[in-house]
């Protein structure tokens, strides 16, 4: 899944995939505070982000605005339209005047991706004193299931995961979250290794970019599996992962060949 054959990822050999704590690898630390609900979680504004990253909260603002085009009947292996992605999105993050800028190459679900960039994201903020630094994560490997939907997971991946998953646990939020942001050093708040969220990251000014080429590949993978109660092509199952990306996802053309665009942009580089 990592633009690799399908019989060289090896996905159904890993049994750590079970572990629900996002980012931690600890299932005792995702289950020390229950999760809210998904409608508390939208009326969370920006107040997660610091006072003064005027410029982060302007790119957060016009990326909400920013158009997400989620109606496909079908797509290609390769992308070659500007309207076939996130085009606008994209390039209002290269723009971005703010800064410091990170870009995670973030691939492996059982990783401690989303800890490692909420403790990149504190330091930058409180210890450099950089509000307006942000964190790109570009998302491939097995680490992109995280950015599918709950009709995806239901109709699809949990039986691709042979069981062992049985929803998109990365975008709960934890109950940390309803902690006051302004208590910055709690060890059971918001910045915590108690929150790490996809939506909660998201709130705080990070942005998670798609991969075109892990959706076609993975839904090879899937229809190789005989997953596909529709009977669907492969370009209408692949439009159809496409069309179910999580909010605020920001769908690239093909992110291993999109990370040189934001290293050009001035991101710098993390695995």
């Amino acid at each position: 899944m990592t633009e690799q054959n399908d019989d060289q990822r090896g996905f159904s050999r890993r049994s750590t995939l079970a572990m629900p704590a996002a980012g931690l690898g600890i299932a005792a630390l995702g289950a020390a505070l229950s999760p809210i609900g998904v409608a508390e979680a939208a009326t969370m504004g920006d107040e997660f982000i610091p006072p003064h990253a005027t410029k982060l909260k302007a790119l957060t603002a016009a990326l909400a605005k920013a158009p997400r085009r989620r109606d496909f009947k079908s797509v290609p292996m390769i992308l070659t339209s500007a309207d076939q992605y996130d085009s606008e999105a994209l390039h209002l993050l290269f723009a971005y005047s703010g800064g410091p800028k990170q870009v995670w190459d973030n691939t492996a679900l059982d990783s401690p991706w989303l800890n490692l960039m909420r403790n990149s994201m504190n330091a930058q903020i409180w210890s450099w004193k950089h509000p307006d630094f942000i964190a790109i994560s570009a998302t491939h490997g097995t680490a992109h299931l995280a950015l599918y939907d709950k009709y995806i997971w239901d109709k699809y991946l949990t039986k691709f995961t042979g069981g062992k998953v049985k929803s998109n646990t990365w975008v709960d939020v934890p109950a940390a979250s309803k902690v006051s942001a302004s208590d910055y050093n709690n060890p059971k708040g918001v910045f915590s290794p108690l929150d790490n969220s996809i939506v909660v990251l998201q709130k705080r000014g990070a942005v998670f970019c798609a991969c075109h080429n892990e959706v076609w590949e993975l839904t090879m993978g899937i229809l190789k599996k005989g997953i596909n109660p529709d009977k669907l092509s492969h370009p209408a199952m692949a439009a159809e992962f496409t069309n179910h990306l999580i909010p605020g996802a920001v769908l690239t053309p093909g992110v291993v060949g999109t990370i040189p665009q934001f290293q050009l942009a001035g991101y710098q580089y993390a695995k």
